[in-house]
């Protein structure tokens, strides 16, 4: 059984994030699809509809706090989302901030057929490169992922992506190797005790 619209919208208003209708609605067929899709191609770990709202959409949306306090301007950006699985984080900021141009990278053709079909359904406009990113060769403003390996082995492929930024969702534990001499800052998401690590890989001009 799914959430109802309002039950989504309060769980995302208690947690700080005022949706519109339309928005409302993306989310509750983006939740929806997952629940039906999972029966067959298991898209995500968790069944239980509350959880992929809390760990999976809300988790995701932690980036604009993250955005906003290091004060990344994502207007008009091009946005990379690497090893997007089923559209986390891409799918939800793009709901969320709208004025972003997102591209999902993934690997899997299972998962890119749902985030494909996704984008009809609820109506989003972003693309889909069904490829691992080693073989991208575009480039973006912003680089995002989560949930992508070990640190170490991927910093270095998402910097050669990203043109300007790029922000790595880690757990709660960071080691100090991956922010000594690296470049990249902490930042605490305090509703979760989770970190990113974000780097600009583009110093500001003057």
């Amino acid at each position: 059984m799914s959430l109802s619209p309002s039950e989504i919208e309060r769980i995302f208003r208690e947690k700080g994030f005022k949706l519109s209708g339309d928005q409302v609605a993306k989310f509750a067929l983006y939740l929806e699809e997952i629940l039906r899709w999972n029966r067959v191609h298991n898209l995500v770990g968790d069944r239980e509809p509350g959880r992929i709202v809390e760990r999976h959409f809300l988790d995701s949306l932690t980036l604009v706090r993250c955005f906003e306090d290091v004060g990344v301007d994502w207007k008009g950006r091009t946005v990379a989302d690497v090893g997007s699985g089923a559209g986390f984080p891409g799918v939800p900021l793009k709901i969320y901030l709208k004025d972003i141009k997102i591209t999902l990278i993934e690997a899997s053709s299972k998962r890119c057929s749902f985030l494909e079909y996704l984008k009809t359904k609820i109506g989003e406009d972003y693309s889909v490169l069904c490829v691992r990113a080693e073989k991208v060769a575009e480039r973006f403003d912003i680089v995002v992922a989560r949930a992508l390996g070990e640190f170490e082995e991927i910093a270095p492929l998402l910097e050669g992506l990203s043109r300007d930024y790029v922000f790595v969702m880690k757990g709660s534990k960071i080691k100090d190797t991956w922010t000594d001499r690296t470049g990249y800052r902490p930042y605490l998401v305090k509703e979760t005790g989770s970190f990113i690590l974000w780097k600009r890989i583009t110093p500001p001009s003057r």
